[in-house]
């Protein structure tokens, strides 16, 4: 009690010290108001005063853009074989600003990475060397010091993405980058064309079919932290990417191999320059198969060392297609009435119309008395233009025109040759004559099959077809072609033809090389001087078949062309290629063999 007594009375005794205190609590208080009153001004300032302008400079250092790309449509066949696809690779990039040393835990202690050391790992990670990463940091931010974005390594592969991943280095990050594959190799590769290392189509149906198969990407933005980090979660799509169509082609991938494998043994084992194959549907008009030697693999298109071989030149290149093209004009004889199967011509060795043309034959032969038959068997020149002048030179052209000659096909493929059909008021005496035997212009070879194709169908020429059609991501099609047939000449001037070249068939001296037991085959040979690109003839020879089986009830078309085979330098160098190809077609589509027996027509009178 005293105690309490003697503080109690000291302090009532000490207005000194009470004065004092009141004084420091007075200046506390003060101060405590400055310092709020510094930072609502500074609050107001930052909130208001300076709010949009800090707002933008805030967003451009913590979201970050990024594309987000769209996948490329695929190329399929006509079963649903992907020819053309997409495969999902990685482009590993960085923040070069922010490329600075940092800690990992090592054994349980934290170790400080430097940068040079982080470089070299990434660099055995991506097949490269640390210096080049290093160069790759120092390169950017001598271009700008606020360097943000730069790329490691484009287009690599999960094993490397996750091996990246896995160093867990702070300012290295990772992109979808949708890529370009061709799964089955050289298989349609002259058709399919390839993509530029940017992605740009570069040929065949990758360009052609551009605005199927393009995708279009879209925007993503996701927020960083102040060491340049990117924030987990933070991921917002601002505009969704869009994937591109898939183009349906009417091409069989199985039997497009074989029919390249087969083409190419014989133009290796010929020494052919370059050589062609196409199979098309006799009924509809779609081709299933179009092979060419040499060809390119879309995967590996520098190991295709010359950029002619990079293509298709069953599309893009025309030549004059010699004895092949008689099968035209025989049937526009026949069709115009102005001769039948049984008229007969005399056809000697060596023709001298009275234009002052000069027509002769390959062999020498004495004066034949020949029907249309006969010519077609024997492939006589002067016997065609006996039968051919029996036409003006306009009705062969409005002929030749309407079986689609001079003009390209309907694939609309691109750069596709349409030939060289000169006007008739163009033809000087000579080209009168020649256009006749197939000299004096030129054809592609998707054009001398759509020939065939129409005798085979009954007159009726249909749009030689490539693409069915761009389908949809819900299944839809759209851009489908127009498969409306026209008719070119009459049942029965188609029927008399095929009759005819199923005499050419069973008669021709390759007869043993093309034979295929149990069907009927209609087909015709030729050979024709090849240009020397200075306005004349080379030494060489393109030499072909064409024909269609079963030729009672036709169903596909086969035409083969071999340029230049120097070591068989006739029509037997691709006789056997037309007769393997025939016999898979009708064999894989379980044609049914024929039945009645072919007709016998004379030859002569």
């Amino acid at each position: 009690m005293s105690v309490r007594n003697t503080r109690s009375s000291s302090a009532r005794n000490n207005p000194t010290n009470s004065r004092s205190s009141r004084r420091r609590t007075l200046v506390t208080i003060l101060v405590l108001f400055a310092v709020i009153a510094v930072f609502l001004v500074r609050l107001v300032d930052i909130q208001v005063v300076q709010a949009d302008s800090l707002t933008k400079d805030s967003v451009g250092n913590r979201s970050v853009g990024q594309v987000v790309y769209g996948s490329r449509g695929e190329i399929v066949d006509t079963n649903g074989v992907v020819l053309a696809g997409t495969v999902m690779r990685y482009n590993i990039t960085m923040s070069p600003v922010n490329a600075t040393p940092f800690k990992r835990t090592v054994d349980g202690k934290k170790v400080e990475i430097s940068v040079a050391d982080a470089a070299a790992e990434i660099g055995a990670a991506t097949g490269q060397t640390g210096d080049a990463i290093l160069l790759t940091i120092s390169t950017a931010l001598e271009a700008n010091a606020e360097a943000n974005f730069a790329y490691i390594a484009q287009k690599v592969d999960v094993d490397v993405l996750r091996a990246v991943q896995n160093l867990h280095i702070p300012w290295t990050y990772s992109e979808n980058s949708p890529s370009r594959v061709y799964p089955n190799g050289a298989v349609a590769g002259n058709m399919l064309g390839y993509l530029s290392g940017e992605g740009v189509p570069q040929a065949g149906l990758e360009s052609g079919q551009h605005a199927c198969l393009a995708s279009t990407n879209g925007k993503e933005t996701y927020e960083k932290g102040a060491d340049g980090v990117r924030i987990p979660g933070s991921s917002v799509t601002s505009t969704a990417a869009v994937d591109g169509g898939d183009v349906v082609t009417t091409i069989d991938s199985d039997l497009q191999w074989f029919v390249q494998q087969t083409l190419a043994a014989r133009a290796q084992e010929t020494g052919a320059a370059w050589a062609t194959a196409v199979v098309l549907d006799a009924k509809t008009g779609k081709l299933l198969a179009v092979a060419d030697y040499p060809s390119v693999d879309p995967n590996n298109v520098g190991g295709t060392e010359n950029p002619e071989d990079r293509g298709s030149r069953a599309f893009t290149q025309s030549f004059e297609p010699g004895s092949t093209f008689k099968a035209l004009t025989a049937a526009s004889v026949l069709d115009s009435g102005v001769a039948t199967l049984q008229t007969g011509i005399v056809a000697p060795y060596r023709y001298l119309p009275a234009n002052g043309a000069n027509i002769n034959d390959s062999h020498s032969h004495p004066d034949q008395n020949m029907t249309l038959t006969g010519v077609l068997i024997d492939s006589s020149n002067t016997g065609m233009s006996k039968f051919g002048e029996k036409l003006t030179d306009q009705q062969r052209y409005d002929y030749m025109k309407a079986f689609g000659v001079g003009t390209p096909t309907e694939t609309g493929f691109p750069r596709e040759d349409g030939g060289i059909l000169h006007p008739v008021d163009e033809w000087d005496n000579q080209t009168s004559y020649a256009t006749m035997f197939g000299q004096g212009l030129t054809t592609s070879a998707l054009q001398v099959a759509s020939i065939y194709q129409t005798i085979a169908n009954d007159g009726v020429r249909m749009p030689v077809q490539l693409v069915e059609g761009c389908r949809q991501a819900d299944g839809t099609m759209t851009n489908v072609p127009d498969a409306t047939g026209t008719r070119v000449l009459s049942e029965t001037a188609a029927n008399e033809t095929s009759d005819v070249l199923e005499m050419v068939y069973q008669k021709s001296w390759v007869q043993s090389k093309w034979n295929i037991p149990g069907y009927r085959v209609a087909a015709k040979t030729g050979t024709a001087q090849m240009p020397d690109g200075k306005g004349g003839y080379s030494n060489g020879y393109l030499v072909s078949v064409s024909g269609f089986a079963p030729a009672d009830d036709p169903q596909y078309v086969v035409s083969v062309n071999i340029a230049d085979p120097v070591k068989l330098n006739t029509s037997a160098a691709p006789a056997p290629v037309f007769q393997e190809i025939m016999s898979q077609v009708l064999k894989k589509y379980r044609a049914v063999p024929s039945g009645a027996t072919a007709p016998d027509l004379p030859s002569t009178w």
